[in-house]
């Protein structure tokens, strides 16, 4: 989860260096490489290139989310500091929290409710409400959570439905063919040096992604899902050591705020399980 959280702040980077290309440009050479890292993977392990016919929507549905998840953050990255952009785009977990009581039916604690509060009342403070279009960026980074947050949902119900490396492949296939007309409309050559942040944006994206899955593969997802948040802290060092960013008072307030109530949430919910666990244990 660790080098997951890392690659990811290096992919920002990456992202941030490619200078003025398109931000459909930049996604579009993110996903082709995740794609032939993904199609590497399923001809490896023998598993179906698109899945069962039944999970067609589903996965259609986890493609769209995703890609429209993956855009608006690269918008985000492209106008913030990183540490904000990545905080922003880490509210996805609560989101999910949101969409898998509405739509899933999973147990919603009371705690969630006042924490779901607090998070978004923290996140105002990074995105600091305005009624010009300034805000675009900030606003940009939050729907890229809510995004994300659905994409993960559904996920979730797809469970053991259809293999990991197959819903990779399915996202990374769908956003290649959908971003492929809009490139070729509005095509920039990239310089050298934009063509070596393009190929390491999508190296980095590969890295991310795969450590992610193995990483929930190896351990539950309650145990590890907090080291995720580390990304923040690597985005914050890299933007000052690249970039020379700082966020400002408000937004370092705001990210400290939802860093530790993840933090909190993480440990609250880890007690829980050990308490079930030790219950059915002494039955």
């Amino acid at each position: 989860m660790l080098i997951s959280a890392l690659s990811f702040a290096f992919m920002g980077a990456m992202v941030k260096l490619a200078g003025d290309l398109p931000v459909i440009e930049k996604v579009f050479f993110r996903n082709m490489i995740s794609l032939i890292v993904a199609f590497i993977l399923i001809k490896k392990a023998g598993v179906p290139l698109f899945g069962l016919r039944k999970n067609q929507k589903y996965l259609l549905l986890r493609s769209l989310l995703g890609l429209g998840g993956v855009i608006l953050y690269f918008i985000a990255i492209s106008r913030l500091s990183l540490a904000d952009s990545s905080m922003l785009n880490k509210l996805s977990p609560f989101f999910v929290t949101i969409f898998a009581w509405f739509f899933l039916k999973e147990k919603l604690l009371k705690l969630h409710i006042p924490i779901l509060i607090i998070v978004f009342l923290a996140s105002l403070l990074i995105i600091k409400p305005k009624f010009d279009l300034s805000v675009i960026p900030a606003l940009s980074g939050f729907l890229s959570a809510i995004a994300a947050g659905a994409a993960y949902t559904t996920v979730r119900f797809l469970g053991n439905k259809e293999k990991p490396a197959t819903i990779v492949f399915y996202f990374s296939f769908v956003s290649v063919v959908g971003l492929l007309p809009f490139l070729i409309f509005k095509f920039q050559m990239p310089s050298m040096n934009q063509w070596f942040y393009l190929l390491g944006t999508g190296l980095f994206a590969a890295s991310g992604q795969m450590s992610l899955t193995y990483a929930y593969k190896l351990a539950p997802a309650v145990d590890i899902a907090v080291y995720n948040y580390t990304n923040v802290i690597f985005a914050a060092v890299i933007g000052y050591l690249i970039f020379n960013e700082t966020s400002d008072l408000w937004s370092t307030i705001g990210i400290m705020i939802i860093l530790s109530t993840s933090v909190f949430i993480y440990f609250y919910q880890r007690r829980i399980r050990v308490r079930m666990e030790n219950m059915e244990s002494s039955l």
